[in-house]
């Protein structure tokens, strides 16, 4: 069954790829702006999300839906489609090819902290890419088996992150950037956390953290990242979620944590 879930969350997330894709040739339009002036939101989000629920409801209209641009449906089979229309709506508004459509199918509720991530598929039209996976299947990226990088130190490990919009928040995680920066090789700031998180699964980072992510910001990318090898979760042992979400290999990742509390990552500052 989870392949076959797989298969439709590809199958959808291309074709809303192909959408924002050629909604981006077209020029962008912001429809509106949701927790600050720079959070925005396209008409391409609103079109992307909107064709991904249409299709799942054709295809599976008893299962549940968790989107950011749109009301949630409740589940009467038990699953629930974890949706992100454009995850880097910044980077698709100016046109920086890093972005992209996430689909994610999850058992229980959609709640990170109890939910049992299925299938997933995270598509960037802009660099022909799509990473895949499904629960003890493995994950791909255009059908290619990936891993995760292992036996990395942190002192040559290069990691992601990202920032928030409101203004306070950024510049509490700049504090942690500073604290990190000297501890390791590099650090990266991409603009889509599901892409980051598929960037750990193939190799082109070594780990990522964040505080803040939604839901939909990282429910396909973390089952990738865990399907390649790497350990996805929060801290003190908690699931990954608004909380925290690191991902790294294992061994890599219990370094990345002790380093990350003692930068201050736990603050208050972020509720």
């Amino acid at each position: 069954m989870t392949r076959e879930l797989q298969d439709l969350a590809t199958e959808i997330a291309l074709k809303a790829g192909e959408l924002i894709l050629r909604r981006r040739t077209e020029g962008v339009t912001v429809a509106a702006t949701k927790s600050s002036a720079e959070d925005v939101v396209t008409l391409a989000d609103h079109e992307s999300e909107a064709l991904i629920r249409s299709l799942l409801l054709d295809a599976r209209p008893d299962d549940g839906f968790f989107g950011e641009e749109s009301e949630a449906s409740s589940s009467t089979s038990g699953l629930t489609w974890i949706v992100d229309p454009i995850d880097g709506t910044v980077n698709y508004l100016y046109g920086i090819p890093n972005y992209a459509v996430s689909v994610a199918v999850v058992e229980g509720e959609p709640d990170p902290h109890t939910w049992k991530a299925l299938a997933a598929t995270v598509t960037n039209p802009a660099a022909g890419e799509t990473f895949s996976a499904a629960l003890g299947e493995g994950a791909t990226l255009n059908g290619r088996t990936i891993r995760a990088n292992s036996g990395v130190s942190a002192s040559l490990a290069l990691l992601g992150t990202g920032f928030a919009y409101n203004a306070d928040r950024r510049i509490w995680q700049a504090g942690i950037v500073q604290h990190l920066i000297g501890e390791v090789r590099d650090i990266r700031r991409m603009g889509s956390a599901e892409l980051d998180l598929c960037s750990v699964a193939c190799g082109r980072l070594d780990g990522y953290y964040e505080r803040g992510l939604n839901p939909w910001d990282h429910a396909a990318g973390a089952l990738i990242a865990q399907e390649a090898g790497a350990r996805v979760g929060g801290l003190h042992g908690a699931a990954a979620s608004a909380d925290f979400t690191l991902a790294a290999d294992p061994a890599l990742f219990d370094v990345l944590h002790d380093l990350l509390l003692d930068a201050g990552a736990e603050a208050s500052i972020l509720g």
